[in-house]
Formats: structure tokens, sequence, C-alpha cells
């Protein structure tokens, strides 16, 4: 039986992680389950997971999660200091859903166990991506990727040389506004961009998916999980979401991996590592799809394609500078004092107010990725402000 912590269990990756252990009951043993304010279905998953810890991010869901689990016997603790302690845990696997920054600390933390964790958290790679990766091998731990894109990378390169690799390409479905012209998205609403044609996923990656700033992410993520120079990773516009990413060797060859877009795919993947288990997604019709389309992913009309290229270029904290920024203009423009083409306008002004911060920076640490993500935060609100 393996012991399993999951950190956003009430998230799109944590529900679907979710639904994949309860399938299997007698295989798992659930160590801890976080959520954020949604404390309701986080006593749901804890009851029906007989999880031994469940934690609230927030103080204040404190008490209505210890009213919903009364008498079941499961602990209950809630805020930040007790989101690390429930990664100090020991778990043979963690899986890191918490969105945004947020999930760097636990991560970290989780690594010092020596097991695997299970790396959905965009931002713990971008943010601090070579302090994440030290961490894992001084502990002799396992960091498994389970963005579509970089699961797909990782089993294409099963048995493979990377010094090989001549290329990585990541697809996009292009979110959103894919089809729309370029003068429409000047006025594109909240609504507009929280309507993806493939996936379903939460608020916030559904947004970065239609500007892209998820791809944006993960060209970044490439870099640093696989140590692909910048100038062999790619990106292009596949509307179909069935093709997740391609690896291109030296010989000319391409190896695609294909799937369906649900997350249950790259999560069970991780999940059975390094076997494979059965996982409960459709199985592709390729008679039926017929075919397959890809455009060229244009970094004038994806802005965030381009600044990805300069965080990448620039190093040091500019991934972490990069984050914040991009955190603090999603939030501006769900609240709706930003339009959605102004959100790459502050994540790029904030990186040229901070590059000169950005190119003193020595060597990465935990308090020097802290503070830079403060810096950005307070710098991108700035330029916020201006544009209200």
């Amino acid at each position: 039986m393996r012991r399993v912590t999951i950190f956003g269990a009430t998230g799109s990756i944590g529900e679907s992680t979710v639904d994949l252990i309860a399938r299997d009951p007698d295989g798992y043993e659930v160590v801890a389950l976080t959520g954020g304010r949604n404390v309701g279905r986080l006593a749901e998953q804890a009851k029906a997971l007989n999880a031994g810890l469940a934690v609230t991010a927030f103080d204040e869901g404190y008490a209505p999660l210890k009213e919903a689990l009364a008498g079941t016997g499961i602990e209950v603790a809630a805020g930040q200091d007790a989101l690390i302690e429930a990664a100090t845990r020991s778990a043979d696997w963690t899986m890191s859903a918490i969105v945004g920054a947020a999930g760097l600390l636990p991560g970290l933390e989780a690594l010092k166990q020596g097991n695997t964790l299970a790396l959905a958290n965009k931002e713990s790679l971008v943010t601090a991506g070579p302090l994440l990766m030290a961490q894992a091998r001084a502990h002799d731990a396992t960091v498994l990727p389970v963005d579509s894109e970089h699961s797909a990378v990782f089993q294409a390169l099963v048995g493979e040389d990377i010094n090989a690799v001549e290329r990585i390409i990541i697809t996009a479905s292009g979110g959103a506004f894919r089809d729309w012209p370029d003068e429409a998205l000047k006025k594109a609403t909240l609504k507009d961009a929280c309507t993806h044609p493939n996936w379903d996923m939460g608020q916030r990656i559904t947004i970065d998916s239609a500007s892209l700033f998820n791809k944006a992410m993960e060209l970044i993520e490439t870099r640093e999980f696989f140590g692909v120079p910048a100038d062999r990773i790619e990106t292009v516009i596949h509307p179909e979401s069935l093709i997740h990413a391609l690896v291109g060797f030296a010989d000319g060859a391409l190896m695609a991996h294909l799937g369906p877009p649900d997350m249950r795919h790259a999560i069970g993947y991780a999940l059975h590592w390094p076997d494979r288990g059965h996982v409960p997604v459709d199985r592709l019709d390729l008679a039926q799809i017929g075919q397959l389309n890809f455009r060229r992913a244009d970094p004038a009309r994806y802005p965030a394609l381009r600044l990805a290229r300069e965080v990448m270029e620039a190093g040091g904290l500019a991934g972490a500078v990069f984050t914040a920024a991009k955190e603090a203009a999603l939030d501006a423009f769900i609240a709706q004092h930003i339009g959605f083409l102004d959100m790459a306008g502050v994540v790029d002004a904030t990186l040229t107010t901070l590059s000169g911060e950005i190119a003193a920076s020595g060597d990465l640490s935990l308090d020097s990725v802290i503070a830079a993500d403060h810096l950005a935060r307070k710098t991108a609100d700035t330029h916020i402000a201006a544009l209200r």
C-alpha cells in the first residue's frame, strides 16, 4: 500500500488525482489532503479517502472544516505553517497541485522525504527550478512532471539519450481566443476567457491558456526540468489537443505523444510510475478524428511567449519576477481592473522595471526568490494602478 499526500486536492488536478485514488482504495493510504477555501469539498474528499489529515490553507477555514469532520478521527489543521507541516509527514508519493507560487515551499519540504514528488505546480520550476531540482538530488528524491506536455516529453525520452535531442515541441490548444481576430482581443471579457474549447480546468489556468501564459511557463519549465537549451524548445498551436508534445532527435525523427485531453492520463502515469497502470480515460479513435492541425504560435499575438524567451535568457531571479507579476496581473484581470491584453503589458513592464535587480542577482536562494516575489508583486501593482 502506497502512502500518498495531495496538495491542492480541491483544484482541478487535485480532483482528478482523488478520482484515480478513490478507484483503488486498497492500494493507497492517504496521509494528508490540503485545499483552499472550499472546505466543504475538502471534508468530503477526506472522508471518502479516510485521510489522516485535512488542511485548509486559510486560518478562517479551520472551524468549518473541524465541524465537517467531527467524529471521523481525521486530524484538522489550517494555515500556511500547517501546509508545511503536512509536507513533512512521510509519504511515498506527493502530488504538488497548489496553484501559484504558494506551491513552492510545500514542494521543497516534501522533497526532503526522499520520495516521489508529482509536480503539477508550474510556478515551482519557473520561480526556482534550480533550487527544486537541487533539493531532489540532495535527498535522492524523484520529481515527475504532471503537466500533460512535460509528462509527454518525459515519456518520449524513456530509454533515449538526452544528448541526442535536437528539439522539444510543446503544443498549445490556443485557448478560448484561438480563432478570434487580433482586434477583437481588446474587448475580450473575463467570461470569454474562462471558456476552454478542449480542457475542463480551473479559472486561472483557463485564462492563462487563453493568453498563452501557461505555455510561456511551460517553455521555461521544459528548460529547467530537462536541461535543454532554450533555442531547442518550441511551441505550436494544435487545436485538437491530442498531441501533447513532440521530441525531435539527431536523426530527424519526431516522437509524438498522443492522448485524450484528460489530465488523469498524465496524473495516472506519475501515480503508477515506473509501471503503467489502467487509467479510465477515453481511447482515441484515429479514423474518427481524421486529421490533426497545427499553426504557428505568433509571438506578436501572444507576447507571453516572447517574455518567456527573455526570462530564459536573463536567468537568475527573472522567473520569480515573471511568475509574481503574472499572478498579480491575472488577479487584476479577474477583478476586472485591467483588460485581457493588459496582462502581458503588466508583466513586461515589471520585468523591465526590475531588470537591474535581476541582472545583479547571484546564486538563487529561497530568501532571494521570496524577496523577488514580494518586490515583483508590489511593482506589478503599481503598473496595474496606472491602468485603472
